[in-house]
């Protein structure tokens, strides 16, 4: 590993736990250990733009494991977004951008709201599935419009939650290829190790949901985390789980136990840390100009690919204008007034009717003027009267 390599990798350890230990709380571990996927993923494989984090074919990131937020804000600080150091200094506290676990529309650059563990894989198969379906939509031979893939990290907490196992057999079922899941297996839980409440076999249950699985045997081999990554991309028609085994608390007194999960390392092992890393700077959330410079250099690949992407959308609203409008149509806003005000949605205000089945009428009224509506009932839409009339079902040939 090239030694500004090393150090841009430290920078995200260093952050992480300096935010913790300023806030007194939070949970140091996670960010420790998985510091070198997340930085290998975000430098090389993410398509992201810093400049402008809305780009509509951005890589969506998303971390699951959401107890580990301080990785994502170091990331998206040292990356250029709009998230100065003063708010990783802030982290926890009242009003600042860097709340204890990651919350969409507040912090520049989060996907999704995570924290209940399990419940980011989630919101990644939702994701997943909605590239996969615009796609399909408005992807025509050399106008890949809609190209971007969904990564998630996810710990072994995240393995454990039910609402995993529902979202990743449907991902297999669906075949939803363009979904990476980054496994930080650390096999340690707050309470110690996994093996007091967790003895199955993660990749053979992924194989069974139809997952391509891939291991990595050393979290800090950048090389073969690349590997993996690029060859889960190779894989179209399944989704990948990258199985990648960490060190929880990497570098600190505390590595590998439960006691770098979810407290302060204390100043005293946090000097120890960075002498174990090999970190000069003593300050806290201290960083380099050279470091700063490093990330600077690789935010301008995002830049390049969104310019790229511009024009190929332009060429393509000259193509397929229809297509085009379509798309400006799927993407606006919807104002409330505009569904309050509009009196079909009311016409069977006064009558007695199962709030089921009127739910039913609505949702069909919704998918008329609305085409970008979709949902789901898990097979039990007659039932639940959540069936669009004239609709299929998503399915992976459709």
């Amino acid at each position: 590993m090239e030694n500004i390599t090393k150090n841009a990798v430290n920078a995200i350890r260093v952050l992480s736990m300096d935010g913790v230990q300023q806030a007194n709380s939070g949970h140091p571990g996670l960010p420790l250990g998985a510091a070198p996927m997340a930085y290998e993923l975000w430098a090389h494989h993410l398509k992201h733009n810093p400049k402008n984090p809305q780009w509509t074919n951005r890589d969506r990131f998303i971390l699951s494991a959401g107890h580990g937020s301080m990785l994502i804000y170091s990331l998206l600080h040292l990356f250029g977004y709009d998230l100065p150091i003063e708010e990783l200094k802030n982290f926890r506290q009242w009003n600042s951008k860097t709340p204890g676990h990651p919350e969409f529309r507040h912090t520049v650059g989060v996907e999704t709201t995570t924290g209940p563990l399990g419940a980011g894989l989630s919101n990644a198969v939702g994701m997943a599935m909605a590239e996969a379906h615009l796609a399909s939509i408005f992807n025509r031979p050399g106008y890949p419009v809609v190209d971007h893939y969904t990564y998630a990290i996810a710990g072994d907490g995240c393995m454990m939650e039910g609402v995993a196992s529902e979202a990743m057999s449907l991902a297999g079922h669906l075949g939803l290829g363009k979904l990476i899941v980054l496994y930080d297996s650390n096999r340690i839980t707050i309470e110690g190790s996994t093996d007091l409440a967790f003895s199955e076999n993660v990749e053979k249950r992924f194989e069974s949901y139809g997952f391509q699985v891939i291991e990595v045997a050393d979290g800090n081999r950048l090389s073969k985390i690349a590997r993996a990554i690029e060859q889960a991309k190779e894989e179209s028609d399944r989704p990948t789980l990258i199985t990648i085994k960490t060190e929880i608390g990497f570098g600190s007194p505390k590595q590998g136990s439960e006691k770098a999960h979810g407290e302060p390392l204390g100043l005293e092992n946090i000097t120890k840390t960075r002498q174990t890393l090999e970190w000069d700077e003593s300050e806290p959330f201290k960083i380099s100009d050279e470091i700063y410079a490093h990330f600077d250099q690789l935010a301008l690949r995002g830049d390049a690919q969104e310019k790229e992407h511009q024009t190929l959308v332009e060429n393509y609203r000259k193509e397929y204008p229809e297509l085009a409008k379509l798309w400006e149509e799927y993407n606006r806003d919807i104002p409330l007034e505009e569904l309050v005000n509009n009196e079909s949605y009311w016409e069977h205000e006064d009558k007695a009717i199962a709030t089921r089945s009127i739910s039913g009428t609505i949702l069909n009224k919704l998918k008329e003027d609305y085409p970008q509506l979709i949902g789901g009932s898990a097979d039990l839409a007659p039932s639940t009267k959540t069936e669009m009339v004239n609709e299929g079902s998503f399915q992976k040939e459709s």
